[in-house]
């Protein structure tokens, strides 16, 4: 299969793009910088701004399928107005410009998998959320509901598509588990606020899988949450956490310092959510990981 990939050299997107080429994939990457792509075969990397046509846009009508990821990382900075607006419309032009080429094309792709996160649902550790749930009214929701729409209107094309909402992918090298570990190395972890609220998470070999899975099955097409089939408390992570690093559980964060330090940020870690993939497991998904236990041990032994 032919693919394009938009985000490919994020952490999802080079792990995506090594496993694709590992199964044998033809694969062009739209970066800004035009480079990367660790010197593997059948991958070619293309520069793009990932707002406004160009060079690139001719191989739209020779791939299969495209895939986009493309989006400025919302936790690395504090969320000031223009931070913002670089958060969503770094989302939302990406869509937007990928479904315009689209539309232009002299043939479209069979499939497009588009990016979203559960940030679409209500923050609580109480109720279950399914793809069904309804979308929150808050600053991640909205991003969420942009997001999601910027590629709509390739369905009307006859395109298969596919929203991934994912949720907190795991990874001790980056993202939120590698600024978790970071007081554990220091004798000082603990949990974060009440340490109550629940994460929904996912083993970054599941998420690979899931999009592969989604990719190539005929079948599925729609919104699927991509997280583990059990979610975890705050506290619970940590504690493995410190049970696997050989490191004490005791300094809690309180809420009010990381909301002080965070402003409205500290949502990302203070509101929790307890999400279910439950379509993707009734598409027959079979997940590696499903416990907070087994995929920590996985990434950090």
């Amino acid at each position: 299969m032919r693919i394009l990939i938009s985000g490919g050299t994020g952490m999802i997107g080079k792990q995506l793009v090594a496993r694709l080429h590992e199964s044998g994939h033809e694969l062009w990457v739209l970066t800004r910088s035009g480079k990367g792509g660790n010197g593997l075969p059948r991958v070619k990397m293309i520069q793009w701004d990932g707002s406004s046509l160009g060079q690139w846009s001719e191989f739209v009508s020779q791939v299969d399928a495209i895939i986009n990821l493309a989006g400025e990382n919302i936790g690395s900075k504090r969320w000031s107005v223009r931070r913002k607006n670089l958060i969503v419309d770094s989302r939302v032009n990406a869509g937007k410009i990928l479904t315009e080429a689209i539309t232009k094309a002299n043939k479209y792709p069979k499939v497009f998998i588009q990016a979203s996160a559960i940030g679409f649902y209500d923050k609580n550790s109480v109720d279950r959320m399914i793809e069904e749930s309804t979308i929150s009214n808050d600053f991640l929701a909205n991003i969420c509901k942009k997001w999601e729409a910027s590629s709509l209107e390739v369905e009307s094309l006859g395109i298969r598509r596919i929203v991934i909402r994912t949720g907190v992918v795991l990874s001790k090298d980056e993202g939120a588990l590698n600024r978790m570990l970071m007081p554990f190395k220091f004798f000082v972890g603990g949990p974060i606020g009440n340490g109550n609220q629940m994460i929904s998470w996912i083993h970054p070999s599941d998420e690979i899988s899931a999009i592969q899975f989604l990719l190539e099955n005929e079948k599925t097409r729609g919104v699927y949450n991509l997280t583990a089939p059990y979610p975890a408390s705050n506290a619970n992570l940590g504690k493995n956490l410190a049970k696997i690093m050989n490191r004490p559980y005791w300094i809690p964060v309180p809420a009010f310092i990381l909301r002080f330090l965070l402003g409205e940020m500290s949502t990302l870690v203070l509101d929790g959510q307890t999400v279910i993939p439950k379509r993707l497991i009734d598409a027959g998904f079979s997940f590696k990981f499903e416990k907070i236990e087994d995929a920590l041990i996985n990434l950090m032994v």
